[in-house]
């Protein structure tokens, strides 16, 4: 194509401030707007942090609160706040979220009428189980994801599921047949798809119009290992430093790895960070305790995303135990400050970890992955060159894939395969 695409970007959850999916949409948002024309429609309540950040593409505000505040108040209310119950969240996000869309329509009928876009994507939200008003109603291709979603909860874990409050977890496949789901994923032009499990989720897609497309990336400025020693030599005190980063919830299983090191005298005598806060704190707290490990485990609590990018770039390896993960775009940040990374071989940190990246301990019941990443810790510690050449390989895969940068090229590679009418056939990931 000569000329740069006219698209109009759709990002509910999009803000330069707001940890997970909001900087996720705007990030990627402002990647494409370097390479086409966008327009972003998001909703107002992102408006103060956006304008103060300065973007470079124009954002327009869409105001549901007559029907997001009062839902939104009841899903918090229901989840016993904002760390849990993310299914409670979806589902309560339904009939704000048409109404998001219903906004978008009314604001930009004129334009997406009168052919002022080529293409009409819709970033955020990223679940499968949000469907789109807007699908149905535009004339241009329309461009759904990246979408990730559709992970079990394995069987071994359900008192972390109970603890997660996800009972509402087994009314999840309901969405499929609301009102707008079929015609969603009927008349898009390209889905991009970030991982297996979501794949497996979307049968009424055929693979001509499936993109593989993960939905996390980094920012190269803030991630990165210059200045850093290799994975295995970056102390000066001797020690392998392990980094647990992400918040302190049940599915997260963050106190795993202080249950390695109270099981390994080896561990023992090197150094355990845990970055973060949550619920969990108290039962880790709890487990320190009674294991004595105050000398080998440190809390830091919350921390900013540059002070997490020098923890990374000043410890070894990192041990991220998840076993609910389907974007794990902390991996990929881990990876690009050349940390060895050690997951649990299960959603989307399995997969990034794989064909020699990381180390990926198989799924078992909590004691066994204790085990599992005992094991794999231990062996950072007796085998440093295996450690820093495995964090090598990985940094290279997530600087060629995974900068923000890169994510906007492979999207446009999309837009210009629909606009020329080209197959879509080797793009993504």
């Amino acid at each position: 194509m000569t000329t740069r695409p006219r698209v109009l970007l759709v990002a509910d959850e999009c803000n330069p401030e707001w940890p997970s999916l909001p900087i996720v949409g705007y990030k990627y948002a402002l990647e494409i707007g370097k390479l086409a024309d966008v327009t972003v429609a998001t909703h107002v309540r992102n408006r103060e942090n956006i304008e103060k950040a300065g973007s470079s593409v124009p954002f327009a505000y869409v105001d549901n609160e007559w029907i997001a505040a009062p839902l939104y108040r009841l899903a918090k209310l229901v989840r016993g706040g904002e760390e849990v119950g993310w299914s409670t969240s979806m589902i309560l996000n339904y009939l704000p979220y048409l109404a998001f869309e219903h906004g978008v329509w009314k604001h930009f009928r004129p334009q997406l009428t009168g052919g002022a876009f080529d293409i009409v994507h819709r970033i955020t939200p990223m679940s499968p189980t949000l469907p789109s008003w807007l699908a149905h109603k535009v004339r241009q291709p329309f461009v759904i994801g990246p979408l990730n979603g559709n992970l079990d909860w394995p069987a071994a874990f359900t008192a972390e599921q109970k603890r997660e409050k996800e009972g509402m977890r087994k009314l999840r496949n309901f969405y499929k047949f609301l009102p707008y789901a079929r015609s969603t994923y009927d008349d898009a032009a390209a889905v991009l798809c970030a991982f297996s499990h979501t794949r497996a989720d979307l049968p009424r897609v055929e693979d001509a119009r499936i993109v593989s497309f993960p939905e996390i990336g980094f920012d190269p400025a803030l991630f990165h290992a210059e200045g850093a020693a290799p994975a295995g030599g970056r102390s000066t005190d001797g020690n392998v430093h392990f980094l647990y980063a992400g918040r302190l919830v049940p599915y997260k299983l963050p106190e795993l790895p202080l249950r390695a090191f109270a099981a390994s005298q080896t561990l023992r005598r090197h150094h355990l960070h845990v970055v973060g806060d949550g619920p969990e704190r108290a039962r880790m707290e709890a487990v320190i305790a009674e294991h004595g490990l105050q000398d080998c485990v440190t809390m830091h609590g919350r921390k900013s995303q540059s002070e997490v990018a020098g923890m990374m770039r000043d410890c070894d390896a990192f041990v991220f135990p998840s076993i609910r993960e389907l974007g794990a775009g902390v991996v990929i940040e881990a990876m690009a400050c050349g940390m060895m990374v050690l997951v649990t071989d299960y959603g989307a940190p399995g997969d990034l970890a794989a064909e020699g990246r990381g180390a990926c301990v198989a799924m078992a019941g909590f004691d066994g992955l204790v085990e599992g990443f005992r094991e794999r810790m231990e062996a950072c510690v007796h085998q440093p060159a295996a450690m820093a050449e495995t964090a090598a390989r990985a940094k290279v895969y997530a600087d060629e894939g995974f900068q923000w940068a890169r994510k906007g090229e492979k999207t446009l590679e999309v837009y210009e395969a629909l606009l020329s009418g080209r197959s879509m056939a080797g793009l993504g990931y």
